[in-house]
């Protein structure tokens, strides 16, 4: 064998092995884009405002539908956990519910935009008082996705909410109407 045959040959084989996993990839992310799918996140965030500054965990489970590359609705559970300081302690969780805008950059990395209504229940415990808040407030959010399998999509994401409280109902003591959570998360939705 000489130079230019051997030279060939390596060519032939390097184009081949790095072929493969691109056309495995093509065959493992084809599917139907439309569909019911599940999701699980996890997370943290930072809550702003008054006595209700905070780092803590959250998770999320979600059931969305997409109608095409392009749009999905989304249903989600939130729990962001126990947060506050000492004189002032609050509980979130809540439903969301929101509309996906997302743009395929490749067949498996998009990037998306959501925006929707959260609907809360804050319990908040303040210097010997307690107070529960059910409101809908509108969240923002944007994030990252990439198919892994035919079924099988990751994502990151950051999204934006707020809720209300009453100040008034703890004499004047809580100095702010309740707090904004940025939040960061990662998971995992599996399309049916």
């Amino acid at each position: 064998m000489n130079y230019k045959s051997g030279f060939a040959c390596v060519t032939v084989l390097t184009s081949a092995m790095l072929a493969a996993p691109v056309v495995w990839a093509q065959d493992n992310t084809a599917r139907d884009t439309s569909g019911v799918y599940l999701s699980g996140s996890y997370g943290g965030y930072k809550s702003h405002g008054g006595e209700f500054d905070d780092e803590n965990d959250l998770f999320g489970v979600g059931l969305g539908y997409k109608f095409n590359p392009f749009f999905a609705l989304e249903a989600e559970y939130i729990d962001f956990g126990n947060f506050g300081d000492d004189d002032v302690d609050g509980k979130l969780k809540g439903t969301s519910l929101g509309l996906v805008g997302r743009l395929p950059v490749t067949d498996t990395f998009g990037v998306y935009a959501r925006a929707g209504a959260f609907a809360s229940s804050f319990d908040v415990d303040a210097f010997d008082e307690s107070e529960t808040y059910d409101e809908v407030n509108p969240f923002v959010g944007a994030g990252v996705d990439f198919r892994v399998s035919e079924r099988l999509t990751a994502f990151a994401e950051y999204n934006r909410y707020n809720v209300d409280i009453d100040e008034d109902d703890f004499n004047g003591q809580v100095t702010n109407d309740g707090p904004d959570f940025d939040t960061g998360r990662v998971g995992m939705r599996f399309q049916f």
